[in-house]
């Protein structure tokens, strides 16, 4: 059998693509290094981050909230196994939902490693050392990405741990420290912070959240300091020394200076991912790479005919929404239409709590490029539905052209702000301006209008502050 298309790795861009591709009358195989399908996303990242993310939050509530509600319940005890069934349940379900939708759509499923045998065949390298070959019209290169290890320290997954070791620790660590201050490392900083851990975050830069709104960062770190998060900025990890009960981590100024040392229980390494490209025959199939990237021009593909990559592998930013919406505009393409990806309109959400959403530009993105724009900002603090929540830290912040109006970036700092992003990216996709959010009648009492009024305020006709 010949297949239309074939692809590698059935995390959310490769799975997406497959069903896309089987929509649209294409005869679809899919290879699967893991036993199971989903990739990192599903199996030991976004989806079991958000399971403990959601349950460490309820948990906090109950000691901390609850009391200011008239809710007497006592201290909280928690029950850490009965969490990480929680975790286990939710990426099962999710994880065998895709195995129905693979199904549904008549995709052929082979579990193995795969690689680019030449342009046109695809091997599968089973566990039993067989190796299955098919032939393929076209190839998608959907393999995502790994974690970035820190130079000369060596992640046992036990005492110093990645982001997989995190989601899966059998007790709270009495003191955490964490490598890295992005979005994986405050994430899951944040689970164990809540469920009592003292959690310090050592950074190489001289902010949180590099690439981020700054304003956005500075608030944000503030109210990680009240949640009781102690940070070491500008410094850098010099050593990592680990043993049977804890580790010993060395640090420096990232400008030169006097060491110290931090001891831990566990230290998380999250200083970023890397694409996952290992073992594909990329060199041998001549495919063109850019710092451990696959280089594809507009159309996803590759300078060898046939072959195509999505994702994590490929430039832009490291998220599965990303990686999706690359994977149907692949399929489509492959299909004769006109597949596309607007990259300008792609949100990016930290799931703490507060949450961060953002989308478009930032302020520093906007004076660099030299791009004249306005400011229209309103606190949560003034919002009648946040006070009735108790859910007053944050705001929200609109960036519009300072000629035309047309809304060039939206940043959220506030509870629920990864679902209040999405009207932004919609009305940035079709080329709205703040006047058009500001003249949308949006519901009360909700969040919500925190953004409407951050529109009118672009012309300083803010109502309610």
């Amino acid at each position: 059998m010949t297949y239309d298309l074939t692809i590698i790795g059935t995390g959310p861009g490769g799975y997406v693509c497959a069903i896309r591709a089987a929509q649209l009358g294409m005869k679809v195989a899919v290879v699967e290094k893991r036993p199971k399908h989903g990739g990192t996303c599903l199996n030991v990242g976004c989806i079991p981050s958000k399971a403990l993310l959601y349950a460490s939050e309820m948990f906090a509530q109950a000691a901390h909230d609850f009391p200011a509600l008239g809710i007497v319940v006592g201290a909280p005890t928690l029950d850490l196994p009965a969490m990480m069934k929680h975790k286990d349940d939710t990426v099962a379900a999710n994880v065998n939902g895709v195995g129905f939708l693979l199904k549904k759509n008549k995709v052929d499923v082979f579990f193995g490693t795969g690689s680019i045998a030449a342009p046109g065949k695809v091997a599968v390298s089973g566990e039993d050392g067989k190796v299955a070959e098919l032939e393929t019209k076209n190839i998608v290169i959907a393999t995502g990405s790994d974690v970035t290890p820190l130079p000369g320290v060596t992640i046992d997954e036990k005492i110093v741990v990645s982001s997989t070791g995190a989601l899966t620790l059998d007790k709270v660590p009495a003191k955490l420290i964490v490598v890295g201050a992005g979005v994986i490392g405050l994430e899951l900083g944040s689970v164990w912070a809540r469920l009592g851990a003292e959690v310090t975050v050592v950074e190489f830069l001289d902010r949180i959240l590099p690439g981020m709104d700054t304003e956005v960062a500075k608030q944000f770190q503030r109210i990680l300091d009240k949640q009781g998060f102690k940070f070491l900025l500008s410094h850098k990890v010099a050593k990592v020394e680990a043993g049977s009960a804890g580790a010993t981590v060395t640090v420096e100024p990232a400008a030169g200076g006097e060491a110290q040392t931090l001891a831990g229980d566990v230290v998380l390494v999250a200083i970023g991912r890397r694409p996952y490209t290992e073992g594909l025959g990329l060199e041998k199939a001549g495919v063109a790479m850019e710092r451990g990237r696959v280089v594809i021009d507009d159309r996803f593909a590759t300078n060898v005919p046939g072959i195509y990559a999505i994702g994590d592998v490929v430039r832009g930013p490291m998220l599965a929404h990303k990686a999706e919406d690359e994977g149907m505009a692949v399929a489509e393409i492959l299909a004769g239409q006109h597949g596309h990806v607007n990259y300008g309109v792609i949100p990016g959400v930290v799931y703490t709590e507060p949450e961060i959403a953002s989308v478009g530009k930032t302020e520093e993105e906007l004076k660099a490029a030299g791009v004249a724009y306005k400011i229209g900002k309103f606190p949560f603090t003034a919002n009648g539905r946040a006070r009735s929540m108790r859910a007053t830290d944050g705001f929200v912040k609109v960036l519009a052209d300072a000629a035309t109006d047309r809304v060039l970036g939206v940043h959220i700092l506030g509870r629920g702000a990864g679902e209040l992003i999405a009207e932004a990216a919609v009305l940035m996709e079709f080329g709205g301006s703040a006047e058009d959010l500001a003249r949308t009648c949006h519901a009360h009492p909700t969040m919500s209008e925190a953004v409407k009024e951050a529109a009118l305020a672009v012309d300083k006709r803010a109502i309610h502050t």
